[in-house]
């Protein structure tokens, strides 16, 4: 008997593990309501009502003096043509003044100045968008040479807000109400709503650019074009299930 004591208890020892009860699963509080949260997309497209150019002049000469006062001249009949042109004193702001020694390198030797570039930037903003062509073309008969470029903004963010959050709201349940029938499910009442940050593309503008191009008694109206501009918002929207 005792030799087979060992093999008796070992046994006992697995039969007391395997007896031991298996954990149930939680069952779900019966008192919260099954939801299905999505996310939608929408769009609207409204049209620029302002713009904004950057025009400047830029010249050299031997020495500083010289060529500020050339530059100087040569801006202030930028500026001069512009308000006969229609702009408003507070249309026009002085965005950039650089003076720049032009220097001739040359290896083993000090840097030697050859002369000094000066660059006037003025920019212009007006709410008259169908102005734009005509300002710049007048700019570049006054004595422009650089330009860095015209953008077309929407002064009042909430244009087009309605449209763009009611496309949303559709997409939303669109993708909710296709996800509950595939469930066996239909959509209840709307429990949450949570707005996204809204997000805009702006219109296709010139690139910054050297005009590099005398001033002339007249020209003509640059061709612009407004565009529209793309506003994007996103919801996400939580349903009851039924």
């Amino acid at each position: 008997m005792k030799r087979f004591l060992p093999v008796f208890l070992i046994v006992t020892a697995a039969a007391s593990v395997f007896a031991q009860p298996v954990p149930a699963l939680a069952p779900r509080d019966p008192g919260l309501p099954e939801t299905i949260s999505v996310s939608g997309n929408g769009k609207s497209n409204v049209t620029p009502d302002r713009f904004t150019f950057t025009v400047g002049v830029q010249t050299v000469a031997n020495t500083v003096d010289e060529a500020v006062t050339q530059n100087n001249k040569r801006v202030a009949a930028v500026i001069a043509a512009l308000k006969a042109a229609g702009a408003r004193d507070q249309d026009i702001q002085t965005s950039n003044f650089n003076i720049w020694p032009q220097q001739d390198y040359q290896e083993g030797r000090l840097p030697r100045i050859l002369g000094y570039q000066v660059t006037n930037n003025v920019t212009v903003r007006s709410a008259k968008v169908a102005d734009a062509g005509r300002l710049l073309g007048v700019g570049i008969g006054a004595g422009v040479n650089t330009s860095s470029g015209i953008n077309f903004e929407v002064s009042d963010p909430a244009r087009g807000r309605d449209q763009g959050l009611s496309a949303a709201f559709d997409d939303a349940r669109a993708k909710a109400a296709l996800l509950a029938k595939a469930a066996g499910r239909s959509l209840g009442p709307v429990i949450y709503i949570s707005e996204g940050v809204q997000m805009s593309q702006q219109p296709p503008y010139p690139m910054q650019r050297a005009m590099a191009m005398e001033a002339r008694a007249a020209s003509a109206d640059v061709p612009v074009e407004s565009g529209s501009q793309e506003l994007s918002y996103a919801v996400t929207v939580t349903f009851r299930l039924q």
